[in-house]
């Protein structure tokens, strides 16, 4: 099994069709079939279902397109900083992170890095905290922006210092939309849609002091763009983070929670990891501009 056979393998499943990932790839159409031929001989197990226009992956062909990509991000990586020039810091710096407006600070530190060193570029590779920890634990990140507690024991952590606030969006018109705040109480006999993560953590329901089985959970999400879709499309009304949606050109309104229910932010990075120049310069950067 070679590198390039994994990168071709993942376009046929991105294209859905030999013939035209062969296109993109510059291959012919035979040549990248006895590619995807060898590949299944090799593991003995289909991988693809072959129809008259379309290519389907079997449930091994999901399993070996998503550690065909983790091999892949993990290859590029290592590429990119075998590259680096050890007098000059360049290089890639890979970082995941959930949804937060603390973003943006990360981001204005991050750019007055790069003023110091031209050559280093970010990488952002946007999911929930679980995600976020999967990728730090498989090495294909750097660094893990999340909010919510974190294993001191499995990971280097710098707290920001920082802390976003939950609150609840609502259409405009709704009757809660007319109060200030929101209380536990207002929601218990509401749709909801909360975030799968934060419902996992537990928080969301000690704060809401009911058990998710007693409350009225309409979806669950963990991209808070598809959350505010579900509430403008009355699906329910969804506890969010602050300041992620624009509500001044929708007719949605964001009521923070009363009392006020607030998660912290870190940056984590995995235990002993040996860091490349410029990740363990973004790192001293970090550390200088917000640890506590």
């Amino acid at each position: 099994m070679e590198i390039e056979e994994l990168r071709n393998f993942l376009a046929v499943a991105q294209e859905e069709n030999i013939t035209r990932a062969a296109e993109y790839l510059h291959l012919t159409q035979p040549t990248l079939s006895r590619q995807m031929q060898a590949l299944e001989a090799e593991f003995g197990k289909q991988l693809l279902i072959r129809g008259k226009r379309r290519v389907t992956l079997t449930q091994d062909g999901i399993l070996f397109r998503k550690r065909a990509a983790e091999i892949i991000a993990m290859v590029d990586k290592t590429d990119a900083e075998m590259r680096e020039s050890r007098e000059d810091i360049s290089g890639d710096i890979f970082i995941g992170a959930g949804e937060t407006d603390v973003m943006r600070l990360v981001a204005k530190a991050a750019q007055e890095l790069k003023k110091q060193h031209p050559g280093i570029r970010y990488r952002i590779i946007s999911g929930d905290g679980d995600a976020v920890k999967e990728m730090l634990n498989k090495g294909l990140i750097d660094f893990g922006l999340v909010f919510g507690p974190a294993d001191e024991k499995k990971y280097d952590v710098i707290p920001l210092g920082i802390e976003d606030r939950w609150g609840v969006l609502l259409p405009r018109d709704a009757p809660l939309a007319q109060k200030e705040s929101i209380s536990p109480g207002d929601l218990w006999d509401k749709p909801l849609i909360l975030s799968q993560q934060a419902l996992t953590a537990d928080f969301l329901e000690t704060w809401l002091k009911k058990d998710a089985a007693e409350l009225h959970v309409a979806a669950t999400y963990n991209l808070i763009l598809n959350a505010a879709k579900m509430v403008e499309g009355g699906l329910g009304c969804a506890m969010v983070l602050d300041g992620l949606v624009n509500t001044r050109e929708t007719d949605l309104v964001f009521r923070p929670c009363e009392p006020s229910l607030l998660a912290g932010i870190s940056i984590l990075s995995k235990k002993y990891q040996v860091f490349s120049p410029a990740a363990q310069a973004f790192r001293d950067m970090l550390i200088g501009s917000f640890a506590c």
